[in-house]
């Protein structure tokens, strides 16, 4: 990504100036896509006019639809639609129930906690040739650093 420093520089060398995309990428020591992309960006950022659609009098129906019923499939909104007169296709459909569809929210609340009031504790078992040893780990979630507990061997762990 260019500096808007440099885009503007690019953008009065080929408007103003009128210099040509290969002159300006080597005086700038840019490569000439970098350029064509800097002078060409308005291309991209023009709000497209919206035109109405056979689905625009239906829109009302499918959100109460979606609303009351979050689940329901694309397909079955298209067999309801035909239904009340709906002749368009089941694409377009698709595109604006996934626009429309409400997001799921979260099933549970985040945990908020200061630094050093919480800490997660792990305990692995480590197997050697004859033995059996225990370790414990504990992390901090605001430094997420690993520090190692205790480590030893079967019976006595049990303390």
């Amino acid at each position: 990504m260019i500096d808007p420093e440099v885009r503007v520089q690019i953008r009065r060398y080929f408007y103003a100036e009128h210099w040509k995309v290969g002159t300006i990428a080597q005086a700038l020591k840019l490569h000439p896509d970098t350029v064509r992309r800097a002078i060409e960006v308005e291309r991209f950022h023009r709000a497209e006019q919206l035109r109405a659609t056979m689905l625009d009098p239906y829109l009302p129906f499918v959100r109460q639809t979606l609303e009351a019923h979050p689940r329901l499939c694309a397909t079955r909104l298209h067999q309801m639609l035909r239904d009340r007169g709906y002749t368009g296709s089941v694409e377009q459909l698709r595109r604006v129930v996934a626009r429309l569809r409400p997001q799921p929210q979260e099933a549970f609340l985040r945990l908020q906690v200061f630094a050093g009031e919480q800490a997660q504790v792990d305990w692995a078992l480590c197997r050697a040739r004859h033995s059996a040893h225990y370790a414990g780990f504990r992390t901090m979630p605001s430094s997420r650093t690993p520090t190692p507990l205790r480590a030893c061997d079967g019976p006595e762990c049990s303390a």
